[in-house]
This record gives C-alpha cells, structure tokens and sequence, in this order.
C-alpha cells in the first residue's frame, strides 16, 4: 500500500486492444485505474 503522496512504480498493463499501456505514458495526467473480472468468468 502506497501512503499518500508517493509516486506509483512504472507498471505495464494490457488495454481493451490488447496493446501495452504503461503508467509512465500518462505522466502529467490523472490516472483512474477500475479493475473487473472478465464477463462470464468466476469473481
């Protein structure tokens, strides 16, 4: 758990094209990051 005002680590994660999203590319930027499980899939 990051306390308050600590900087996140650089992550990468796959977007909804499949494509590599890291947090780096949104430097600057607000980020909201929601996180579900995939339709018809126990959770």
């Amino acid at each position: 758990m990051l306390k308050k005002g600590t900087k996140a680590p650089d992550f990468n994660l796959q977007n909804q094209d499949d494509n590599s999203v890291s947090l780096s590319d949104f430097e600057g930027q607000k980020v909201l990051l929601w996180f579900y499980p995939k339709a018809s899939t126990p959770g």
